[in-house]
């Protein structure tokens, strides 16, 4: 009886299980029906914006852009987070506008009218991380605008591509090359200066040039600067002060981001130095040859420049990381050896996928460890020194002081040295570039007072953006318990009748009509040299 019991028991039990089961793939063939169903719906919903994506992932403005922009998020807001998933096109993903990249709102589009007659026109090629783009780009202009607080700086991107993204995403408009010149040319500026935050004299430094030289004769005059790496050379041997400054700049950064006090210690630990730079097809290529060759003059032995392009072919990551391991090193540091630390630090030098920088030397089994900084180089204030410096020679290519136009600068009137009685006097205060100058309520005249035979000029500025002098070099003013001269507040009154405050500053003067060195500091906090000088005394009423 209880065996019999017990087999009732068991075949009950198999037919139970067999009923679940049934009942189970049932409901599993409608709840996949069900999804397929909503998949459809969902897919439909994501390809619509992965086309409104794919429309604006275009190098050439229209008259349509703005619109398609902002259907383009329009349409990415309404999808569901499962429907964001799915979004995927030619160059569409859910990283267009699901990527967190920082605070947009920190950024400066630098697009602004009322520029005046003089204008610096910082040209990038742009980013669409939103940190790098302030922490380098924004750098870079802030420390040319602190350089030139008389000029208006102002940005342009040369990649439509990435405008377009960070109008779609964040609601931020920047201008183009195009647009950039043509607001200059509706704001009426005669002086304009372009910066290129490039890296090198190659396809993009020549399409900015083609640019600019269409509407040069919309301007009184117009020069380019010199990208981060100066003139190019024509091999490999070739360097200059240019490149030595960028590689003593990008290796002391590197140095700082790890974990030695020093580039020897971290050869002496078996690290090596990984520049990514981006490369190029164009004949500049040689310039990543060249920064080798500046490293290698430097002692920089444990340092070796890449391209994500392997152009030039040394340079390719297969190539770099045969030549890290034949020199012995066993550690590495990889770092982008470009302005911006952007799409190509983030993914193509320290992203996930297999054929990324970090994955292939992973991959490679040669190395204890692999390490990232993910840094542009448009954030070391060494770099944004450099800017300004070049910005400062195309400036001075012009002929101009004082932002003044070539007419006028091209008219000086000599003045000969005179022995001056004790007593007041107005002169002329002139300067080497248009970093700083006397107020144009005064028409380009301070105050000199003579006392026992020593002189002191008061010179009104323009603004209270230059916050100290010094009376010599700006690295003695940089020195402990150098005497750096204080601003007095002066009120100015302009030819319209309206008043303002501005620093003025009392600086010794060695002798009339000789060049003698005076340091300025901003609201940057970097020291500048000028040399001024002290002409045209005409005794005070």
């Amino acid at each position: 009886m209880k065996k019999r019991t017990g087999k009732a028991l068991a075949v009950a039990l198999v037919m139970t299980t067999v009923f679940a089961m049934g009942s189970a793939n049932v409901l599993a063939e409608e709840e996949t029906e069900a999804a397929a169903e909503v998949s459809e719906e969902d897919q439909a919903a994501a390809d619509e914006v992965a086309a409104l994506i794919d429309a604006i992932y275009v190098q050439e403005r229209t008259d349509d852009t703005d619109e398609q922009c902002a259907a383009a998020k329009e349409a990415w807001d309404a999808l569901t987070d499962e429907q964001k998933e799915l979004v995927e096109g030619e160059n569409a993903d859910p990283d267009y506008f699901g990527r967190d990249t920082g605070d947009a709102s920190l950024d400066d589009p630098g697009n602004a009218d009322e520029i005046g007659e003089n204008e610096i026109l910082v040209v990038s090629f742009g980013t669409s991380f939103n940190d790098s783009r302030v922490q380098d780009i924004k750098a870079i202009e802030d420390a040319i605008a602190g350089a030139y607080p008389d000029w208006s700086v102002r940005r342009a991107f040369t990649a439509q591509i990435i405008i377009n993204h960070v109008q779609a995403r964040d609601g931020e408009a920047i201008d183009n090359v195009e647009q950039a010149l043509e607001r200059a040319v509706a704001n009426g500026v005669k002086n304009l200066v372009v910066q290129p935050t490039h890296l090198m004299h190659g396809a993009e430094y020549d399409e900015l040039v083609e640019a600019v030289d269409e509407y040069a004769d919309q301007f009184e005059s117009v020069a380019i600067a010199e990208p981060l790496l100066g003139e190019v050379g024509d091999d490999a041997t070739v360097i200059n002060e240019d490149k030595a400054a960028v590689a003593e700049a990008v290796v002391a950064a590197a140095v700082e981001s790890s974990d030695y006090d020093s580039l020897e210690a971290a050869a002496e630990d078996g690290t090596a130095i990984v520049l990514m730079g981006h490369g190029t097809s164009h004949t500049a290529k040689v310039s990543y040859s060249q920064m080798q060759t500046q490293m290698d003059e430097l002692g920089y032995a444990n340092v070796f420049i890449g391209t994500v392009e392997g152009e030039p072919e040394e340079t390719a990551c297969e190539n770099v990381i045969e030549a890290v391991a034949a020199a012995g090193y066993t550690k590495v540091i990889l770092r982008p050896l470009m302005v911006v630390a952007g799409d190509h630090a983030n993914n193509d030098m320290a992203g996930e996928d297999e054929d990324s920088w970090l994955s292939m030397f992973n991959a490679s089994g040669l190395f204890e460890s692999v390490d990232t900084q993910i840094e542009g180089m448009g954030r070391i204030e060494a770099i944004e020194e450099l800017y300004v410096a070049h910005t400062a020679d195309a400036i001075e290519s012009l002929g101009l002081a004082d932002g003044e136009s070539t007419d006028e600068a091209a008219t000086e009137d000599a003045s000969e040295t005179a022995a001056l009685a004790d007593g007041v006097y107005t002169v002329s205060f002139n300067t080497d570039s248009s970093m700083f100058h006397v107020n144009e309520a005064l028409d380009g005249k301070a105050t000199l007072t003579v006392e026992n035979g020593e002189m002191t000029v008061h010179v009104t500025l323009v603004s209270q953006n230059i916050v100290n002098l010094y009376y010599g070099l700006a690295a003695d003013a940089e020195t402990e318990g150098a005497e750096l001269l204080e601003p007095t507040i002066d009120t100015v009154t302009y030819s319209d009748g309206l008043t303002e405050e501005v620093y003025g500053f009392d600086i010794p003067v060695p002798a009339l009509d000789e060049e003698f060195d005076v340091a300025l500091i901003g609201t940057k906090g970097v020291w500048y040299d000028h040399k001024v000088s002290v002409t045209d005394p005409v005794a005070a009423e």
